[in-house]
């Protein structure tokens, strides 16, 4: 996609009145491809090129194309040091992670080192870009070259991740039947890896030609160089995975649902307008940022319970993966600091489609039907936590239960509890109330293949205020009055105030 149509643009000597002196590129940037045509003039010091060039004195590609995206940055000084992870997505349209390989125990853990193995396989495998680097702390270290000849500071490429297996006359002398390997590339062409498996290591001495060909490495002097992922974790800081989302309906892997959205922060003096309320320290603001939400339908005016967050980093992109249960989520794009104003694009990738949007308004508006259908007079927020000694409903002892919370014809589904009596449903919802005196119920049912079963329900008055209960279980219908097994924890929150939740 940077090079679109790159056949046309290709030299053609048989037809050279086709060569128009321009080229054509695109870049992707803040959620759409940005248009880039440069001409044929290239800078040189005595006939040569002075920043990107190839072996090949005919191949002009790789320059033409950091020409192009140094008109998209303004100069070519400003790709000097830049952010590895910028220019992947800015080159891809993907979706970088960037990891720290020094906090997160890889280095002694052997199961997470594994599977971190595994993901760098895997983006490999699908095409995704994958880069690495040894932090330089100073100045002064940076493209310092390190004894087993690494350089620090410096954007390593990786070319090729494999599993090796090793045939059996290898097995005595590496102590195992197969190698995690890692295949990477200076840039500069030169400066490689001089520890076990580089070059002219003895590890290679060991494996014959044939066993190299079938293992389906090549060992050549030209600054790419394999290396053990143990070793690779053991000296690099920083890996950036650059994923391209599979987000085909048709596909044999894993694919994903995007959601993109985009907004803005920005100041105003009514706190309800305010969209610039910097991050969680300032309590009283940090609610008037910018919210997206699957299925609430207005703004979140009382901090909840917090499931996954990014740290704050001064980079033009954040990405944080999460794994969470079905369930409804507000997610808050912030600053640092409050009142800083700016543009974002926030990309939401999920298993299912998550039907979110901006939640824009604060209350349920007024208009001229209100005064025939009646207008909300109270909010409520109802926290189903949890239930405890349910009837085990099933063959082997025990149910799949799962809540429902209605309220004047609304009402909000837990997910299924598996193989439980005691399940833990942390589900809320939100209800604006017409009329205060009708009661709020919760039913608790088993999860069956045909038909589901009634396990049991409580009913709230949830007058103003804030409480905590734990009801045992009734029946309905002409048994509400008796006791059915099971007892169920809820936290209860009313305001004549609609923006109190």
């Amino acid at each position: 996609m940077v090079i679109p149509d790159w056949k046309d643009q290709e030299w053609n000597p048989e037809k050279p009145e086709s060569y128009a002196g321009i080229f054509h590129f695109r870049f992707w940037r803040f959620g759409e491809w940005v248009d880039v045509v440069i001409d044929d003039q290239l800078p040189t010091v005595n006939g040569l090129l002075v920043y990107c060039h190839s072996k090949d004195s005919n191949e002009f590609w790789s320059a033409l194309v950091e020409k192009a995206y140094a008109k998209m940055c303004g100069c070519y000084e400003a790709l000097d040091g830049g952010n590895t992870a910028d220019a992947l997505v800015d080159f891809t349209g993907g979706v970088c992670e960037p990891m720290d390989l020094m906090e997160n125990g890889f280095k002694e853990d052997e199961e997470k080192r594994n599977e971190l193995f595994e993901r760098v396989l895997k983006v490999h495998n699908r095409g995704g870009l994958i880069s690495c680097s040894i932090r330089a702390t100073t100045a002064e270290d940076m493209e310092a070259r390190l004894d087993c000849g690494l350089v620090k500071g410096h954007a390593y490429g990786v070319t090729d991740v494999r599993r090796v297996r090793l045939g059996h006359g290898l097995l005595a002398y590496f102590k195992s039947d197969k190698l995690n390997m890692i295949r990477m590339r200076n840039p500069w062409g030169q400066r490689e890896w001089n520890g076990a498996w580089s070059d002219s290591s003895e590890e290679w001495q060991r494996v014959s030609m044939s066993e190299r060909q079938r293992i389906g490495v090549v060992v050549q002097d030209d600054g790419e160089f394999w290396m053990t992922f143990d070793d690779f974790i053991t000296h690099f800081t920083d890996l950036i995975l650059c994923r391209l989302i599979n987000t085909s309906y048709l596909s044999f892997h894993k694919t994903w649902v995007e959601a993109v959205m985009r907004g803005s922060w920005r100041v105003h003096s009514d706190p309800l307008l305010n969209r610039a309320g910097g991050c969680i320290n300032h309590k009283h603001t940090f609610l008037q940022n910018p919210q997206v939400e699957l299925n609430r339908i207005y703004r979140m005016h009382a901090t909840q319970k917090k499931v996954g967050g990014s740290t704050y980093i001064n980079s033009r992109s954040v990405f944080v993966r999460i794994d969470l249960p079905e369930g409804r989520y507000v997610i808050i794009p912030t600053t640092f600091d409050p009142g800083l104003e700016g543009d974002f694009l926030l990309r939401i990738f999920t298993d299912v489609p998550s039907v979110c949007k901006e939640l824009t308004v604060d209350e349920p508006p007024n208009t001229c039907w209100s005064g025939m259908c009646g207008y909300p007079s109270l909010v409520t927020q109802v926290y189903v936590v949890e239930a405890n000694g349910l009837a085990g409903q099933d063959s082997d002892g025990v149910s799949d239960p799962y809540a429902i919370i209605r309220c004047e014809g609304n009402k909000v589904r837990s997910p299924v509890c598996k193989n439980t009596r005691s399940p833990v449903f942390d589900t809320k919802g939100v209800f604006y109330r017409k009329r205060g005196n009708k009661p709020i119920s919760i039913e608790i049912y088993n999860h069956n293949v045909l038909k589901d079963t009634f396990m049991g329900q409580v009913t709230l008055q949830a007058e103003q205020g804030e409480f905590r209960q734990t009801l045992h279980l009734k029946g309905k219908g002409d048994r509400r009055e008796n006791d059915l097994p099971g007892t169920v924890t809820v936290e209860i929150i009313t305001s004549s105030l609609l923006t109190k939740i």
